[in-house]
């Protein structure tokens, strides 16, 4: 934190595109409540990310015959549909790896997109989709120096992304192993905030 602070003083614009921003208890009432949430994109014009640890009571099976397509792929119909922010519920986002060929595709890192365009939905429905994935509706936004500010008022833990936290463990266990990336534990922050 002290780092981030520095830099912010000194005038030199932290990039966050690849990190994980964990809500610090001071958000708990908010919807970003208890969140992790993978940054996506992040310049002087805003940032945008994924929350990666919130399901919406929403199956997969069931978003694609909102958009008629037929899911065939019966291992993937009841995969959740995750809440990826308060932004553009109605619309979907997919977060994946690897970073594939797709019609609009956000390059997050040479291995990670993340894709709105509708023929990464076809390609799943047929199996032909990509390795990993967490498909939203609606994602995280902050307008140009919004998220720099909420970090520097302590709303925001920081930590560079691990993809495995994202694609490879349970959602309950993703905040917990965030916070392991930077040496803590969710549960000693509430803590430490309730007796601040």
């Amino acid at each position: 934190m002290a780092s981030y602070q520095a830099s912010f003083q000194a005038g030199a614009r932290p990039d966050f595109t690849g990190h994980f921003l964990i809500a610090m208890p001071s958000l708990g009432e908010s919807v970003f409540g208890k969140t992790v949430t993978y940054v996506c994109e992040h310049n002087d014009q805003g940032a945008l990310g994924i929350v990666i640890n919130r399901k919406l009571d929403l199956e997969l099976a069931t978003l694609f015959e909102q958009v008629d397509i037929k899911l065939d792929i019966d291992t993937l119909k009841t995969s959740p549909v995750y809440f990826g922010g308060p932004v553009q519920t109605d619309r979907g986002f997919v977060l994946h790896r690897p970073l594939g060929d797709w019609s609009s595709t956000l390059k997050v890192t040479d291995q990670i997109g993340l894709t709105t365009s509708r023929d990464i939905l076809q390609a799943v429905s047929q199996g032909s989709g990509p390795d990993d994935m967490i498909m939203t509706l609606g994602y995280a936004g902050w307008s140009a120096g919004q998220l720099e500010t909420e970090i520097a008022q302590n709303a925001w833990l920081t930590v560079e992304a691990d993809p495995s936290v994202m694609f490879n463990l349970p959602i309950e266990a993703r905040l917990e192993a965030a916070m392991g990336l930077i040496g803590a534990s969710f549960a000693n922050l509430m803590d430490v905030a309730g007796h601040a």
